[in-house]
């Protein structure tokens, strides 16, 4: 087996999308900016180490070869971790401004963080959270 069968990363990320302006408008919001290949089918954020795609729902769906029934909980989060309680509320309070929708206010949990979740203009759903276990550097990269 070669060493490409692994996983030791993600290079990307796509989110089917209703609609690739809103949510691509929401994205810059929130400050990320498109990067190249983005166009009028699917759109690219540069994240620290991985890359976010959004990409219309039906199309990832046919892509994928699966139903696109939208129906409930896909059973998928994202997650961006802060160094800190009052950072984890400025990116939810800057999260809310640029059109999220609050789904849990960020609050002390049972493992000893603090975290929230916001959804996209999809439903995707994202927490923000501080975990005194893992450091977080200056990239927003997380050590465990």
């Amino acid at each position: 087996m070669t060493g490409e069968m692994h996983f030791p990363t993600v290079s990307m990320i796509s989110l089917g999308v209703a609609d690739l302006e809103r949510s691509r408008a929401f994205y810059e919001a929130l400050g990320l900016t498109a990067g190249p290949g983005s166009g009028e089918q699917i759109v690219f954020f540069q994240l620290a180490g991985v890359v976010l795609a959004l990409y219309p729902r039906d199309l990832l769906a046919e892509d994928a070869d699966v139903e696109n029934d939208g129906q409930g909980f896909d059973g998928v989060t994202l997650a961006r971790n802060y160094s800190s309680e009052e950072a984890v509320d400025a990116a939810m309070a800057h999260a809310l401004a640029s059109g999220a929708t609050l789904r849990k206010k960020p609050q002390k949990v049972f493992w000893g963080g603090y975290s929230g979740y916001f959804a996209d203009p999809d439903g995707h759903l994202w927490e923000v959270a501080h975990n005194p276990f893992v450091k977080v550097d200056d990239h927003g990269i997380v050590t465990l």
